[in-house]
């Protein structure tokens, strides 16, 4: 057994985006480990078919307003796993630090004298950046990357620094954005941002039926119109993910006069065509 997962620890493991593929093998070794494993809704099933048969598997499915658990019972949960002398891992998805909640769970582990480890994984603006062929930075243009949830409490408006996040050397990772997508175009163009610049959202990051869409911050609120509300969506805004000069080939039949361009990697990703390609 694993030297640094006794029995009655904890380990809180990043899932990284979705694709197996993207999991770190750390974060594979601490499953085939676990004796019970609690993993959210978000979690790729390709990353939840890598756990042994028989190992104990119990979703605490959360996503942005549906929780079938909520925080403290989850808490409850992990404490009494490991005080019954299991290997616990509590799986998230993306890395867990990162808009996870991880906070409220290792205080609450420490204190009950459990012992609790980080392993960390791929958050999605790293997989949606990569799938996008772009970067998160880019010298001399973006200096500054800043992670941020639009996910407000019912009833409550983003209270956000807009004014800082419409610097023009800033990239901005939008998580749980589609919903709140319009109003972060607005505040942003209205804090100073330019209106053409560009934005990428990402649905299903790494997943078989990931979509890559493109376009300018004032057709943000268009371009999340067609998501499901049970698709998760990152947003990223910013001059370092406009789309590169490759995906701006020329465009042909249909799709060309759709002002998309479809790439054939492993799966099929569709570009629209927006401020940083042109006009088609």
């Amino acid at each position: 057994m694993s030297h640094d997962f006794p029995a009655g620890s904890v380990w809180l493991v990043g899932a990284g985006p979705g694709d197996p593929d993207l999991l770190t093998r750390k974060a594979e070794r601490l499953l085939a480990a676990a004796d019970i494993v609690f993993h959210d809704a978000l979690v790729g099933p390709g990353v939840l078919a890598l756990i042994p048969d028989g190992t104990e598997m119990v979703s605490v499915g959360k996503r942005s307003g549906r929780h079938s658990k909520d925080q403290v019972s989850i808490n409850v949960l992990l404490a009494r796993a490991a005080l019954a002398g299991k290997r616990v891992v509590r799986l998230k998805g993306g890395d867990p630090s990162i808009f996870g909640r991880l906070t409220e769970e290792l205080d609450h582990l420490e204190a009950n004298g459990v012992t609790v480890r980080i392993c960390p994984g791929i958050t999605a603006a790293s997989a949606a950046a990569a799938s996008g062929g772009a970067s998160l930075t880019l010298r001399g243009l973006a200096r500054k990357l800043t992670f941020l949830t639009a996910h407000a409490r019912a009833g409550e408006a983003l209270d956000l620094d807009w004014t800082a996040l419409a610097a023009p050397d800033a990239t901005l990772a939008v998580y749980m954005g589609r919903a709140a997508a319009g109003e972060v175009s607005r505040k942003l163009i209205a804090a100073g941002r330019a209106p053409d610049t560009p934005v990428m959202v990402a649905v299903n990051v790494s997943l078989p039926n990931e979509r890559i869409l493109r376009g300018r911050l004032t057709a943000l609120a268009f371009l999340v119109e067609t998501i499901s509300d049970n698709d998760p969506s990152l947003l990223l805004i910013g001059e370092a993910i406009a789309v590169s000069s490759v995906a701006c080939g020329a465009n042909d039949g249909a799709d060309a006069q759709l002002g998309v361009k479809t790439v054939s990697a492993n799966r099929p990703v569709r570009f629209p065509i927006d401020a940083a390609c042109g006009e088609p």
